[in-house]
């Protein structure tokens, strides 16, 4: 049985990866982590001013036959000069006989990961480290995100700075320790503690002379936690902060790192996308769910034949899963919590999503060498605009 679903499986993915019939008429969005972290600052930039880095020459072939039009790239630490690298040095070459990709638009800005906070966050008695910046990181700029586009990027509503508290019924964490609820943080603490980890960031882009925003981010795992469940707890509100920016009346508390206040005008056209850390059957968050069940989000449901033979031959945690596996995204640690679905691309209502797919290839495809190139897939939505 597992071999038919298989085999039914990689038919509907040659299918699926087929590119675009008519580019004028459609656009294809994208996310991918593509775990270009370093463990030190400045690290990423030196691997990427030279053309011979391994690891960014998989991502920049990855795109190359994917070929998004507009792509976040989660994963790639915030540092001047380092965007233009990549697309110097990786994206304009030939990788592996691919044709070069020209992204004309690009998009970054700080985000919270390794900025100190000057306070106790973590509650371990010392102040200071990677568990009491403003978002999990050794330096700032970790774990940044990037926007690279073929239309023309508008200004930015960022929402770096948005607080945790500012939430309405913001999920804080509780101290199991005292007997008072929602204690992990001081008043104090709570005054400046941010919600995003990384950051929010809402880009118009021009298709065209039709806007689409394209509301980025990447919520922290869910896991590295004690009793208090700080980081599932904000990982589902972090999630949750789209889902209210887009449902009319409920964004009405959000306002972005200029002052200016509400969500997204009701009927504007978007596409969410990110590495959200959450699947809404299996591991350790659903928060999903919030964003599958927002008004007008349209979820293309992109699956892989790779990700169906990943879940069968590595087995694990996998076997125990509710999900169906041609929807996974992230291949994890085999125990815990295995292959889930965890990065997103869902477009709005009226946009007409035509056809998706995640780039996973099968272990029996060429392609598959590129497998290694993060623990998560791209994946991709074509709409027409």
């Amino acid at each position: 049985m597992r071999r038919a679903v298989l085999v039914v499986a990689a038919a509907v993915a040659a299918a699926l990866v087929t590119p675009t019939a008519s580019a004028d008429a459609t656009v294809r969005f994208a996310t991918f982590n593509a775990s270009l972290n370093r463990a030190t600052e400045g690290e990423l930039l030196a691997d990427l001013s030279t053309p011979d880095d391994e690891q960014a020459q998989q991502v920049a072939e990855v795109l190359q036959r994917v070929r998004p039009d507009v792509v976040l790239l989660n994963e790639f630490d915030h540092a001047e000069g380092a965007v233009d690298a990549f697309r110097t040095n990786y994206l304009a070459r030939s990788q592996h006989g691919a044709d070069p990709i020209d992204y004309p638009y690009a998009y970054t800005a700080p985000v919270n990961t390794g900025v100190p906070s000057g306070m106790d966050l973590d509650n371990d008695g010392q102040v200071g480290g990677p568990g009491d910046a403003h978002g999990f990181g050794e330096f700032p700029g970790q774990y940044g995100m990037v926007v690279l586009s073929q239309y023309p990027i508008g200004p930015a509503r960022t929402f770096q700075q948005f607080r945790w508290a500012d939430l309405p019924g913001a999920r804080l964490p509780d101290d199991p320790a005292t007997p008072e609820p929602a204690d992990w943080f001081t008043p104090e603490e709570l005054a400046q503690v941010r919600l995003s980890s990384k950051s929010h960031w809402d880009l118009p882009i021009d298709v065209g002379g039709r806007t689409v925003h394209f509301l980025v981010s990447h919520p922290t795992p869910p896991a590295f936690d004690g009793p208090e469940k700080r980081n599932v707890l904000r990982n589902q509100d972090e999630i949750r902060f789209w889902a209210d920016y887009v449902t009319p009346g409920r964004g009405d508390h959000v306002y972005d790192d200029q002052g200016v206040r509400g969500g997204l005008e009701p009927g504007a056209r978007f596409v969410i996308a990110g590495d959200q850390n959450s699947d809404p059957l299996d591991g350790d968050s659903n928060g999903a769910r919030q964003l599958l069940r927002a008004p007008r989000v349209i979820d293309p449901r992109p699956g892989s034949a790779g990700a169906v033979e990943a879940s069968v031959t590595q087995g694990g945690a996998n076997a125990d899963h509710r999900g169906n596996p041609w929807f996974d995204t992230g291949d994890f640690d085999d125990e815990s919590p295995g292959n889930i679905r965890v990065d997103y691309v869902l477009p709005s209502a009226p946009l007409v999503p035509l056809r998706s797919g995640v780039f996973w290839p099968t272990a029996a495809e060429e392609l598959s060498r590129l497998n290694d190139a993060s623990d998560h897939h791209l994946v991709w939505v074509d709409v027409r605009v």
